[in-house]
């Protein structure tokens, strides 16, 4: 379950985290009464459960109460991704002196979190990854250990971040073990002129299986149009539309993510984020395969599994049996790794379903994707791992 951003912000003040003084309107007269309790010149951003929303408009500096009426006047309403504006936040503007981004995500194939850093914020960290990757630090957490104050400061050296973020680090961990959440992330974290180390946006995902004990976030529901996110919902799955050419199925968000960075480094556009989790039935594969392939703009498919719990046999068994329930359309790239890899794609091999290829490192899968996609760039510098 996706938090909007002023849930997100609500969770970090209770933990400690310093944030922008901020309220959430629903309608524009709304958003000028809070713009002239915050002091008249405020920050009006649309709250959907997407990212973008900048580009597309849906973040606007107001500079008093009735600038801050018509400009959430003009987004709410507001189509972003298929997702209608219903509220927007109005928050105080701060004056920033650096942007940083960090993150902890929660990666299913390898048991264990990572934390995802750099010292380059306020941009989208796909695109710093593949133009720049040794600007993005990765490191891998261990759930026993969790994040100490002599780990945030490993982190903050390894991602280049000033050692007055370790703290903010410490408790961004808090709240991701405290909270059932599989992901928090901050972009920006940013330290003021005044030195004030302050999270001024937040995305926090929560675990469904926690649904019980997160009941207050329940009451409050996102308005969206986008049917392939509605289909992948009512299907349980992990589902996010972007703006791309190769669709994305992968167990693990943290194996989803450097799956995305890899297809980008390749020249490609991911086209969605789905993590089909640490199971891969053939019901949930075939149920992620018809999401992914219902989208017109993907022109091919790159699957990416690390066996762990689940076998690759039984994955490969999964696709087999999804091939029979879904009509292949586009071309398929499967990479299998971990327990029993060899044996899975012995099963594909057998299966030789035309559309249907192989490549044994994520790499390899990658460029092979971005091909059949008709966009294959020029490698970025060998920079991927083909660890999980």
């Amino acid at each position: 379950m996706d938090l909007f951003e002023h849930q997100a912000r609500q969770l970090f003040e209770e933990h400690g985290i310093s944030v922008p003084h901020a309220e959430v309107a629903d309608t524009a007269e709304g958003a000028r009464a809070a713009a002239e309790r915050l002091g008249g010149r405020v920050v009006v951003k649309a709250q959907v459960k997407t990212g973008g929303r900048g580009r597309a408009g849906g973040v606007k500096m107001a500079t008093d109460p009735a600038a801050a009426q018509i400009t959430a006047r003009q987004i709410l309403g507001m189509d972003i991704k298929g997702h209608t504006v219903r509220t927007v936040m109005v928050a105080q503007p701060v004056d920033i002196e650096a942007e940083f981004y960090v993150s902890y995500v929660l990666d299913r194939a390898a048991g264990r979190f990572l934390a995802i850093a750099s010292a380059e914020g306020g941009m989208d960290i796909e695109e710093v990854a593949a133009s720049r990757p040794e600007a993005v630090a990765r490191l891998a957490i261990d759930p026993k250990e969790g994040v100490t104050r002599a780990k945030a400061a490993d982190i903050a050296a390894a991602a280049g971040l000033p050692a007055d973020t370790a703290d903010t680090l410490v408790e961004l961990w808090r709240v991701l073990i405290r909270e059932d959440a599989l992901l928090v992330e901050v972009n920006p974290l940013v330290r003021t002129a005044q030195g004030e180390i302050l999270a001024l946006d937040g995305k926090v995902t929560l675990d469904d299986n926690a649904r019980f004990r997160q009941e207050r976030w329940g009451a409050e529901r996102e308005t969206h149009d986008d049917t392939l996110e509605a289909a992948a919902a009512a299907k349980g799955l992990n589902y996010v539309k972007l703006d791309g050419e190769v669709g994305i199925i992968g167990n693990g968000a943290g194996l989803v993510m450097s799956t995305l960075d890899v297809v980008a480094g390749c020249g490609a556009r991911p086209a969605n984020f789905l993590d089909i989790g640490g199971g891969a039935s053939a019901e949930v594969m075939a149920d992620g395969l018809s999401v992914v392939l219902s989208d017109p703009s993907v022109r091919s498919v790159f699957v990416n599994v690390f066996g762990g719990i689940t076998a690759c046999d039984a994955v490969a068994d999964g696709i087999v049996r999804a091939l029979g329930a879904v009509q292949l359309t586009k071309p398929l790239v499967v990479r299998l790794d971990g327990n029993n890899a060899a044996r899975g794609r012995a099963v594909l091999d057998a299966r030789a379903h035309p559309l249907v290829q192989q490549a044994t490192t994520m790499d390899d899968a990658a460029r092979r994707a971005a091909e059949l996609a008709g966009a294959l760039h020029a490698p970025r510098p060998a920079h991927a791992t083909d660890a999980p």
